[in-house]
């Protein structure tokens, strides 16, 4: 897995989604080279690694109707650029989107996530 090099980072949020933890991490330093704004951290059970990453990365603004922050999914066979908003600078909206993902993507359509922190 070609997950995020984060070398310090602050836990913003962190939400109980069916048999999953869902952390949000803010101030993150890296040793990538990725400038990331916001990471989600998507774990099963007690497994101490993350098997999903959704993140919000800075981005140099590309053209007109594009957004200063890139959306990437990160898993263990790839990641996968979203898309581009502004919207996701804001803590809410990215968690929101991205649980949303994590939802549809892991089937958890009879589970809702509840905030922890």
């Amino acid at each position: 897995m070609n997950k995020p090099g984060i070398v310090t980072a602050i836990p913003k949020r962190r939400y109980k989604f069916g048999e999953f933890t869902v952390v949000v991490l803010g101030e993150i330093e890296s040793d990538d080279g990725v400038d990331y704004h916001l990471v989600m951290a998507v774990i099963r059970g007690n497994d101490p690694d993350p098997g999903i990453y959704i993140t919000a990365e800075r981005s140099p603004q590309t053209g007109a109707g594009t957004g200063n922050y890139t959306m990437r999914i990160v898993m263990r066979d790839g990641s996968e650029v979203l898309g581009a908003a502004d919207d996701w600078k804001d803590i809410e909206v990215f968690a929101n989107v991205a649980l949303d993902i994590v939802g549809r993507m892991l089937q958890l359509t009879d589970e809702v996530p509840y905030r922890l922190m």
